[in-house]
């Protein structure tokens, strides 16, 4: 028998939104649970994520007058993840979707102000069972004062700004449309009344986090920072327990009922990346959290643990800056007059829809680094890596980050693109922006490509053409906010061996694991409604709650 420092019923390893979700069902089954976090913050990938969980047929559905159900929810993942292997095996998809409503349901009991984000629709909506309204879910502004010491230990994502939907898509349109001004005011003025009232009011993943965190401490969910797990105890096959350094001293501690992995990815772990992802890769390029380093991957494959989808991560076609900055650039590829092209000066794929496919064409194409092509329209009236429409920062030019020439054979020679090559791309693309329609992509047929574009541009608010100099480009990479495989697990989040058997007292979620979604990134929001999911699944399994 292994002698414990201490002892519990669960231990959570990281903490991120599933960790505190499993945490709160714990506690209110009675059960002890410690969460081992090993940075210095609290929240994980979903503290810096845009703040959402994609939750086919929720609750909140129905009140707002949208059909959805669990056979639309089954049919969509059919039509979009199809066959993805046995991390989205169909008892998988059925746990996610039956208990996914269940879970959200529980976390309104519990008094979590989540709303819906309407308008935000799927990202292939025009496929079996998509929703064009949407499917996605927020928590609304957290005012982090509310934590008291632990304010300052909670993790915030790279825009720190009380932003709420449908903010963020319209203050992206402040110069062009009555709704863009209004929402860019709403929030200068939320901003404005903070410093004069005090209030640190947070939003996107920080406010999932905050209230997610505000509700685990007053459930009496044990959380310590700066407390790496080193190890899994293993006894006559079962994880018992795990070997942690907490305050500096190596602490053996007992998990009666089972351990949770909930720690990340590997997207900041160069050499895993080598060994698993598609090449080239750079830890260069992640907006991953600090904390996504794969070691936690590593102890349970130690212990027989299968992986899978080990070469899949959330992409997002990323550009650094001068200054480092590793800009992503969803918002911005969706608006017209922009195109994205190969080494070849080619398109090949639709700039307004899914950011995950669009890294999966990258690297399919071998455009690694790829191109975006934009006109002086798009730099006059959007932002682009943060930078507001007419406010290109001189560094840009200067440092070569950002081209920009007269004529597009003028910035083909200087991104060294064959110049007719991309004056025929261009040309032909053009002409999809008169007509409205993309005969090669598609852009700006599904509701999705529509979300983040352009309403006064019309027929097509996606496209608009390039033939206003000057002309502007910027090299892109496959970028990503962690990598999206790993542990393979059950319909009960219980991690399984090569054989397919799970491993007594182990469990796992989040980006720890290989996705229920497969190779897919069907709505806004779907990998962190996984990892709430499965953890509230994991909690209810381990403690031997009911869970049909």
């Amino acid at each position: 028998m292994a002698h414990w420092d201490e002892s519990v019923d669960f231990v959570v390893v990281g903490s991120g939104g599933g960790s505190m979700c499993a945490g709160l069902v714990l506690r209110d089954l009675g059960k002890s649970v410690v969460v081992l976090e090993k940075t210095d913050k609290v929240g994980g990938s979903t503290a810096m994520s845009g703040g959402v969980l994609w939750v086919p047929n929720h609750p909140l559905q129905a009140a707002a007058g949208v059909k959805d159900s669990y056979e639309q929810g089954l049919a969509y993942l059919e039509a979009t993840v199809g066959d993805a292997g046995p991390a989205s095996s169909p008892q998988r998809r059925d746990a996610f979707l039956r208990h996914g409503p269940e879970m959200i349901s529980y976390l309104l009991r519990k008094g979590l102000k989540i709303r819906r984000c309407e308008g935000w629709s799927d990202y292939y909506d025009e496929k079996p069972g998509g929703c064009a309204r949407s499917r996605s879910l927020a928590m609304e502004l957290f005012d982090a004062r509310e934590l008291g010491d632990w304010n300052a230990k909670l993790r915030r994502g790279p825009f720190d700004i009380p932003i709420r939907w449908p903010e963020s898509r319209q203050s992206m349109l402040m110069k062009r449309t009555p709704e863009g001004f209004l929402g860019a005011m709403r929030l200068g003025l939320r901003m404005a009344s903070m410093k004069l009232t005090g209030k640190q009011l947070v939003g996107m993943g920080a406010a999932i986090q905050g209230r997610m965190l505000q509700a685990a401490l007053r459930a009496g969910v044990d959380i310590r920072l700066e407390s790496p797990v080193q190890e899994l105890v293993e006894e006559g096959g079962r994880i018992v327990g795990v070997v942690a350094q907490v305050d500096g001293r190596e602490r053996r501690i007992q998990a009666r009922d089972g351990v949770l992995i909930n720690a990340g990815g590997f997207a900041r772990n160069a050499e895993m990346r080598r060994e698993y992802g598609p090449q080239p890769s750079s830890v260069d390029w992640t907006n991953a959290n600090p904390g996504d380093t794969g070691e936690a991957i590593e102890m349970a494959m130690a212990h027989g643990a299968a992986v899978d989808l080990m070469d899949q991560a959330v992409w997002l076609v990323t550009s650094v800056t001068p200054k480092g900055f590793r800009a992503f650039h969803v918002l911005d590829l969706a608006k017209p007059h922009l195109i994205m092209v190969d080494q070849k000066g080619e398109r090949f794929a639709n700039e307004s829809g899914s950011y995950m496919e669009n890294g999966q064409r990258m690297y399919a194409r071998g455009a690694v680094p790829a191109w975006v092509i934009m006109e002086s329209r798009h730099r006059e009236r959007y932002v682009w890596a943060g930078a507001m429409g007419g406010k290109t920062p001189e560094d840009w030019i200067t440092s070569g980050y950002m081209k920009r020439a007269d004529t597009i054979e003028g910035l083909a020679t200087a991104c060294g693109l064959d110049p007719q090559a991309l004056r025929r791309t261009v040309h032909r693309f053009n002409e999809f922006a008169a007509t409205g329609r993309d005969l090669d992509f598609k852009r700006g047929e599904r509701a999705y490509d529509r979300v983040f574009a352009d309403p006064t541009v019309k027929p097509n608010p996606c496209l608009g053409a390039l033939e206003k100099g000057p002309f502007y480009a910027v090299q892109v990479y496959p970028g990503d906010v962690g990598t999206f495989g790993g542990l393979l697990t059950d319909e009960h989040a219980r991690v399984l061996t090569d054989a397919g058997a799970p491993i007594p007292g182990l469990y796992a979620t989040g980006n720890s694991t290989a996705s229920v979604v497969g190779r897919c990134y069907p709505g806004a929001g779907a990998s962190i409604a996984a990892s709430f999911v499965f953890g509230y699944i994991a909690a209810r399994h381990a403690a031997g709650a009911t869970i049909n």
